[in-house]
């Protein structure tokens, strides 16, 4: 079997530069090095619902924002499969029987889960005031199940996705050993790739915020315009020490020297600041005082602006054409239901509930017959 990769993301809001290095920018690379065989993003639309049934028009008009997003960023339909996840039931009908195989007490476990019913409010009381978002609903509490007939439907052996993805992932290998062992070995066991750069992993929010949030607003996003990159980056948190330019300054904990770690390279000096030949270079004046935050975020904002240009250009091509754009998701959907189909077969075929496919009739048919002719 060859090497596949499946990976996505919730359509509820445009993409920003977190999920571009967390996870967009690798898998164009990976979509691009010829080493997989089949490369499948999935917008997960029946995922984002869980959270936002009251707001379902919120969710389609994002359908065609984040296929932008991933399709300007370099995700092309003639290497990788775009497709949209309600539009392969497949997927549902495989979360219902993978739902057998995981207890209540595991999912209350799952790290990002907790971490995720914590940031949008839920709680288990039936309180709906304003301040509690009431209880979480089932389709949210079972995400991790969702994801995992995603990841097995296309027999993943790769998932490429950030940090924060980790125990998702872990419990998807739960999943697929559970059910090899209990039924049969069909399903595939992935590996997760994170990325290389430690501080693509997790970027932070313009606000210092352990993580770039749509819902906490500290996003740049890749749609943005080059003035509100400017202005996103030039009122980042920095140092809140360095209040004096002839301050020492620390790079740990900087939000802007995290985003210069993250999308920093080399030839970067030679363009915006040759005064400095290397991240290491800058990074030690800044700690021995006399090197202001202004300049440092005017060279992060140029390093931002050259990284994200291209990507605004191809984007402006493709919203000439938005037809086009969907006939990408139709023609990658139905290519993807194809997959998870066979794979749903396999699935059934294991659990012996494919009663009336054509060998297992067969098969009753002869034994019938031997039975009522003796």
């Amino acid at each position: 079997m060859g090497k596949i990769i499946l990976t996505g993301d919730r359509p509820t809001g445009r993409l920003h530069i977190g999920h571009y290095v967390g996870s967009l920018r690798r898998r164009v690379e990976l979509q691009n090095s010829g080493e997989f065989d089949k490369v499948y993003i999935m917008i997960a639309d029946a995922q984002a619902l869980t959270d936002n049934a009251d707001n379902p028009e919120k969710v389609r008009q994002n359908i065609v924002e984040v296929a932008l997003d991933y399709m300007s960023a370099g995700l092309d339909p003639s290497k990788s499969t775009l497709f949209i996840q309600s539009q392969v039931s497949e997927l549902t009908e495989l979360t219902f029987y993978y739902m057998d195989l995981v207890t209540v007490q595991r999912l209350q476990r799952n790290p990002t889960v907790k971490q995720e019913i914590q940031l949008r409010g839920y709680s288990d009381s039936a309180d709906s005031s304003r301040e509690n978002r009431g209880g979480i609903p089932v389709g949210f509490f079972c995400y991790p199940i969702s994801q995992a007939a995603d990841i097995t439907a296309f027999k993943a052996t790769t998932v490429p996705v950030g940090e924060d993805q980790e125990p998702m992932i872990e419990q998807t290998r739960e999943i697929v050993r559970k059910f090899n062992a209990t039924y049969a070995p069909v399903l595939v066991e992935p590996e997760i790739l994170l990325p290389d750069n430690e501080a693509c992993r997790r970027l932070p929010g313009t606000d210092g915020k352990a993580k770039m949030s749509k819902s906490l607003g500290n996003c740049i996003y890749l749609a943005d315009s080059e003035e509100e990159v400017r202005k996103k980056v030039m009122g980042m948190y920095t140092d809140p020490l360095h209040v004096q330019v002839s301050d020492p300054g620390h790079v740990e904990g900087n939000t802007v020297f995290t985003y210069l770690d993250a999308f920093c390279r080399k030839e970067h000096f030679a363009e915006f600041w040759p005064e400095y030949d290397s991240l290491d270079a800058l990074k030690d004046h800044y700690r021995r005082g006399g090197l202001g935050d202004v300049k440092v975020k005017r060279f992060l904002n140029s390093v931002l602006q050259s990284e994200l240009a291209p990507i605004r250009a191809r984007r402006r091509e493709l919203e000439k054409d938005i037809p086009y754009v969907y006939e990408v998701l139709r023609k990658g959907s139905e290519a993807a239901r194809e997959v998870a189909a066979q794979t749903l077969s396999d699935v059934k075929r294991a659990m012996r509930i494919n009663y009336f496919d054509a060998e297992e009739l067969a098969d009753l048919t002869g034994c019938q017959t031997a039975k009522y002719s003796g």
